[in-house]
């Protein structure tokens, strides 16, 4: 309650208001603490809001010295602070300002600080941000501002977070759902990814034109990781009715998807039916092929890719390479693919030189494998450590296999462990 205090000065009465009473330390002390020990997450178990921060643009001094202002005037002198890019205010900052101002914060500043959060990926800001809005909004926040903090959650990495979120929702549209997909997706978690999908359909009563291109892509990669082939079948369905085959990218997918199920016949069917072959689609042919010991197929294919001026990629050439190495005339083919590497430059690509050596190791050709893996030093990786030892292994080379092994480790490589029981083995020793 305010106190009021009345004099009379002749006929007429000043009545003079005094302001609101400051707050007093231990309820400013009970307002932090109130704060400090909420608990919110498991991956924060002890978060803490400090009320004021250390920071250039609000000292001690400047704070005595501001008055309360409206919100609108707040809001705008805020709005100026984030757009100044000569000062780098933190969100955490901002909230204090706010806070030392004893006004309510409106949701557009809110949903700057969501952008700016989201832009920094910082998950701690990011829990007292949510934890902020949640207890201070003092109104539902609207759709849009829940799927921005959805977003900054996923961004921060804190997709259980986002799930919690996202489950405590009565209403949710499209870009929710699509937030959700693609952080499952991007944590290659495709099981949830083909959850989702179908829950999201179920929900808006979503037609399939209304599905973008791009999901149907998620989704195709999504059965095939997860060995959903009925999903998978229905997606294939579904794009056929809309007449969405042809494109280059779903072809691809499609293609992947049914080489995982080792249906090549249903996956040449969707190569032959595609309006448009490029890198993606021959390379998932190649590999599909690669996978069921066609390698005579794999290679045919590789070179027409290079007759009809498709790019070649380097998991196309690691794919062929992998083929030449088991087939009878594997030296020939694999020096015709090696010099087409060499042409386009992929060489010293780790995924190409690995399957190079592999090839030529297999081929009894070792000192052509010793080049392979002698041409750039930096660039060895274990896989190709590993692909050394084994083609000295195939070769009857042990000693040299052995001699290999200790170099590996010198140089802080860890082979792997049925090489070393191999090499033991052939060497008559059972300690190494």
């Amino acid at each position: 309650m305010d106190v009021v205090t009345s004099h009379v000065v002749g006929p007429k009465m000043d009545v003079v208001t005094v302001p609101p009473p400051t707050p007093t330390k231990s309820s400013r002390h009970h307002h932090r603490s109130s704060i400090s020990t909420t608990t919110y997450s498991p991956h924060n178990p002890k978060l803490k809001l400090p009320l004021f921060h250390t920071h250039p643009l609000i000292s001690s001094k400047s704070l005595q010295t501001i008055s309360p202002q409206t919100t609108t005037d707040s809001s705008k002198s805020i709005k100026r602070i984030l757009k100044k890019k000569k000062i780098e205010s933190s969100t955490l900052d901002i909230l204090s300002l706010m806070e030392a101002l004893y006004n309510p914060i409106p949701i557009d500043i809110y949903t700057s600080l969501v952008k700016e959060c989201t832009d920094s990926g910082d998950p701690h800001t990011a829990i007292h941000l949510h934890h902020h809005i949640i207890t201070n909004i003092g109104i539902k926040p609207p759709l849009s501002l829940i799927n921005r903090i959805l977003i900054m959650l996923v961004s921060c990495g804190l997709l259980e977070n986002a799930r919690h979120v996202f489950d405590l929702m009565s209403v949710r549209d499209f870009h929710t759902w699509a937030t959700l997909f693609v952080a499952y997706d991007d944590n290659a978690d495709y099981a949830e990814v083909a959850r989702v999908f179908v829950s999201m359909v179920q929900d808006l009563g979503m037609q399939d034109s209304e599905i973008p291109v791009w999901m149907w892509g998620c989704l195709l990669k999504a059965c095939t990781f997860s060995e959903n082939f009925h999903l998978g079948m229905q997606a294939h369905g579904w794009l056929l009715k809309l007449g969405a085959c042809g494109d280059a990218v779903l072809s691809s997918s499609l293609i992947s998807f049914y080489g995982k199920f080792k249906c090549l016949e249903d996956a040449n069917a969707v190569f032959n039916g595609a309006s448009r072959l490029n890198m993606l689609t021959w390379s998932a042919k190649i590999v599909g092929e690669c996978k069921e010991n066609q390698f005579s197929e794999a290679l045919s294919g590789f070179k027409e890719m290079g007759r009809q001026g498709a790019t070649k990629e380097s998991f196309a050439i690691s794919s062929v390479l992998k083929a030449c190495g088991k087939m009878l005339n594997r030296k020939q083919c694999g020096e015709q693919v090696h010099a087409d590497a060499i042409k386009l430059g992929m060489v010293s690509d780790n995924y190409v030189k690995c399957s190079l050596i592999a090839m030529y190791g297999r081929s009894g050709l070792v000192r052509d494998a010793e080049k392979v893996f002698e041409m750039e030093e930096n660039e060895r990786n274990v896989c190709c450590w590993n692909a050394m030892v084994m083609g000295y292994m195939h070769n009857g080379m042990h000693i040299e296999a052995l001699r290999f092994l200790y170099q590996m480790k010198e140089a802080g490589m860890q082979p792997q462990e049925n090489l070393f029981n191999e090499v033991r083995i052939a060497c008559g020793s059972v300690e190494y």
